[in-house]
Formats: structure tokens, sequence, C-alpha cells
């Protein structure tokens, strides 16, 4: 690749033709639907620029690369030089390596206002990036207005106090009430601006568990038989909540309703309905919950769920969508038509994969980006296992396993998380995603080499020459290469590491 273009992420191919030109902010822009979904050709040349997408999509992200190419300034909100940009003569052709191209941003556990959202979104624009999967449901907040449930949100959008850090003694608490909620038309207004930079937006309302803040709003939905509901208020710390929603059928009638609702906000194909880390304890304790095992035929409660699942997965597509969930949902078996998002290492996805199932990869062992950066001890509430900015670069989605196999097409693409029990605010989401979100994008667009074969040492350069000032431009409080700065720690707040991630293939 050129060095004059130190484009992040990197394009399969740089031409240059040696030269530069006044850019003067007009750009011929064609679609030829030959170059596929998503590719594009920039070129520069003296007679001006021209973009060919494969697509609207395609011609967008050509746009994007000629953005980096006019410098950190053009990320600015508004022109600070009067002059014409001087561009380098050259050809960039280009695609990207997957369809699914993701960010998860758990916005339950730490709601983020509206505005935070788009901001965000023009960040993963900027990144080539084209989901945004937005976490709205969990035990400590939901945050979509559901108007035939106004108590989801009236409720289940509120706990009193935050749960600092991850344990210690003495327990530490911010003892102001949080949350908040968007309204359909912020989300049809997050929705449409996401569009607009061909990002499409997955919402994920979660099920059967992580779910006590509806529970806390509509006692009716948990398993009352066996635990006093009405008592429930929303998790105000973190973990695992035992209280998961009943199996009967007011249940599946109440969560049909939401997701009509859902549907009706977001166009996109894939719905998420979450899935994972249901504690069946109440269910093996509900003599309701054993009489609709019994009377659907069920083993046990994992086969329970997997109803459940099933129910949902037909439910979508009756009305033309998909089900994705987390690779629990494999547990009793998975729909027919059900995605699945493997983040508990590889196996889920590889098992997937090799049913039939399509897959996006999200490894927590890798790209689970509320995991600490560095073991540096100023580090903010250190959680997890380490992934450092060259772990990310080095994230391979598919595994040895399906790599040149037929299965190896069912890996669809890729995501990095962020869930926020410990990230409260626009600046710590900014600290914890960047720049380790402009590694991700690089590992799923480009058409790399094998992670032990990727030239990290170039990516940092480009980081150095050009990406950090242009995260500068943006307005993102990253974390800097040499650790963060004074005002990012929080002296004082226990975190929780888990010791060596153990980054080979041998669990995959």
């Amino acid at each position: 690749m050129s060095s004059e273009a130190n484009l992040i992420p990197a394009p399969r191919r740089v031409e240059p033709h040696g030269g530069v030109g006044p850019f003067l902010g007009e750009v011929r822009a064609i679609v030829d639907t030959t170059l596929g979904p998503e590719a594009y050709r920039l070129t520069v040349a003296a007679d001006g620029v021209e973009i060919v997408g494969g697509d609207e999509a395609g011609v967008f992200w050509g746009r994007q690369t000629l953005r980096q190419l006019q410098g950190p300034d053009a990320f600015r909100q508004a022109s600070i030089d009067p002059a014409p940009t001087e561009l380098p003569y050259l050809t960039v052709e280009d695609a990207p390596r997957f369809a699914w191209r993701g960010f998860m941003l758990d916005v339950a556990r730490h709601f983020l206002p509206k505005d935070d959202v788009l901001r965000f979104v023009d960040a993963l624009a900027a990144h080539k990036l084209n989901v945004l999967h937005l976490h709205l449901t969990d035990d400590q907040g939901w945050r979509i207005e559901i108007k035939r449930h106004p108590k989801l949100t009236e409720v289940g959008a509120w706990r009193p106090r935050t749960k600092l850090g991850w344990g210690g003694e003495p327990l530490l608490w911010d003892e102001r009430p949080h949350g908040g909620f968007y309204t359909q038309d912020d989300l049809r207004e997050i929705v449409a601006y996401a569009a607009e930079r061909h990002i499409t937006v997955v919402p994920e309302i979660d099920l059967p568990g992580h779910s006590q803040a509806a529970v806390a709003a509509y006692p009716e939905l948990g398993n009352r038989d066996v635990v006093d509901t009405a008592a429930l208020g929303v998790k105000t710390d973190w973990g695992i909540s035992p209280h998961v929603l009943s199996p009967l059928d007011s249940t599946i009638a109440f969560y049909e309703g939401v997701l009509e609702e859902v549907l009706d906000l977001f166009p996109s194909r894939f719905v998420h309905i979450g899935g994972d880390e249901c504690l069946k304890d109440e269910w093996r304790k509900s003599p309701a919950a054993q009489a609709r095992i019994a009377e659907l035929g069920l083993a046990d409660e994992d086969e329970l769920q997997s109803w459940m699942i099933r129910h949902f997965d037909r439910w979508l597509a009756a009305r033309g969508r998909r089900l994705i969930g987390w690779d629990e949902i494999l547990q009793g078996g998975l729909a027919p038509g059900a995605a699945v998002m493997c983040w508990r290492w590889y196996r889920g996805g590889v098992a997937a994969a090799e049913a039939g199932h399509d897959v996006v990869m999200c490894p927590q062992q890798e790209v689970y980006f509320d995991h600490v950066q560095s073991d540096d001890p100023r580090e903010p509430v250190p959680f997890g296992w380490v992934h450092t900015l060259e772990d990310v670069y080095r994230f391979e989605p598919v595994p040895p396993s399906l790599a040149g196999t037929p299965h190896e097409t069912r890996v669809i693409g890729a995501q990095a998380n962020l869930w926020t029990e410990v990230v409260e605010s626009r600046a710590r989401v900014d600290y914890q995603a960047f720049p380790r979100l402009a590694a991700f994008a690089e590992a799923v667009w480009s058409d790399l080499p094998g992670p032990g074969d990727r030239d990290f040492a170039d990516f940092a350069r480009r980081m150095d020459t050009a990406h950090y000032a242009r995260l500068d431009a943006l307005g993102i409080a990253y974390r800097p290469p040499g650790g963060p700065h004074p005002w990012q720690r929080r002296p004082g707040i226990p975190g929780r590491m888990h010791g060596s991630a153990r980054k080979t293939w041998e669990n995959a």
C-alpha cells in the first residue's frame, strides 16, 4: 500500500499515479453492480475525483476513504481552512471481507442519550462498520418505549442506585437514581440516521433471562408461584439475575406485543432476542413451569428455553424477519432459521456453522471491549482479560476448523461488544472502544492474511501518522498509546480481572 495513503481500514489495493492536485469538493459518483456489494473504486486524477461503487453503500465507503485522504481536518464538523486540500493522484480498489461488521453497544446497564448514539454512528461509519447492535433491555434497565406496555419505561427504565465497580469491601454505590429510555421517535431517528450512513441497527430484546427490569414493571411476567415478583425492583448491581420470565402463554403474548412494536421501529432483517445466561432455578421450582414442560413433552428446562426460542423464531419468520441470539440458544436444539452470535470462545459458532446456521463471531476472549486494554494499574476499573490493540488487530473471525471447508461461508461476519456495567458515560465508551475499534474494523474489512502474518507495526505506524489525529478531530476521547490520561482514570473503584485469555486456537 502507498505510504502516502495511511488508510484505516487498509484497502485491498492502492495504486499511486504520482503527483498531487487540489480537491475542489466535486465527486463523480457512479454505481456499477458488477463490482459487488459495498465494493468501490476511488480514482483521484488531474481531471477530478471519481467513485464507482458496487451499490450506494460502496459509493459511501469510497467517500470515507476520500475523507481520510483529505486529512484529519476533514473529520471536523466544519471546515477550518478555506484553501483546497491537496490530494495524491491514485486509484484505490476495495471491498469488504465480511457482510456483517458490527459493534454492540449496551445501553441497558448505563443509558446513553440519543445524541451520544448518533455521534457513535458517525464513528462507525468513518471506520466502514455497518451494523450497530443496540442492547436495549436487561436486568438493570429497559430502554425502549413500548406504547401498549407503558410501565416498561415508567418503572423498568429507572433504578434507585448503581453499584460502582465489581465488588470489594465495603461495596461502593452511586446513590443517584439512574435511567432513561428512547422514545419510539428517538429510535426512528437513530435508525434513519444510521441508514443514511449504510449502517443497519439491530435491536436486542432479551428473553427469557436478563429480564428483571421487565418483571419489576409487570410482576405477572415472572414466576409468581415461587417468587414474590411484586417485591422485585430493577436490579441495581451486576451479575446474572435469577429472576427470569415465566413460560406461560400470557408471557409469550406480552412479548409478541413488544416485538410487534419493535418491528415497526427497526426494519433490520435480523432481530436479536438474547437467549443467554438464563438461570433456570425458578423454572425447576415452579409448578407452572414444570406443568408446561410436561404439557409440551419436553425433557427438561433447557428444552423449555429452546421451545420459547423456537416460538419466536417462527413468529419472526412469519413476518419476514430472522432471529439471532447468543450462542446459548443452541442448548436444547436450535430453531432452523436462527442465526447465532458466538460469544463463548468459538465452539458454539463452529457447531452452529457445521449445522448450517449463519454465525456472527464475537468471542469475549478476543473482542469484548469492556475488557481491560493493558495490565497498567492505572487502567480505569480493570475488568476481564487484557485485550491490547495488537490483540484486537490479530483477531481472526474464521477459526481453523472452519477455514477452507464448505461451512466457512456460514461465518457472515464479526462484531465487537461493549458492555457498560462500569462504563457510565460517553467518555468512558470512547475510552473502551478506541483505538481498538479501528483495529477491529481493519480485521473485518480488509482482505488480510491470517492473524500471525498481519503487520501490526504498519498498522501502528498508520495510527500514529494519521488516524489518532482523525479521532482527535472527531472529538473521540480514546485511550492514548502510552496509557490513560489522569482524567481517564478511576482510582478507588474496584475492578475484576480474569487472568490469561489463552489466546490460542486450542479451544476453538
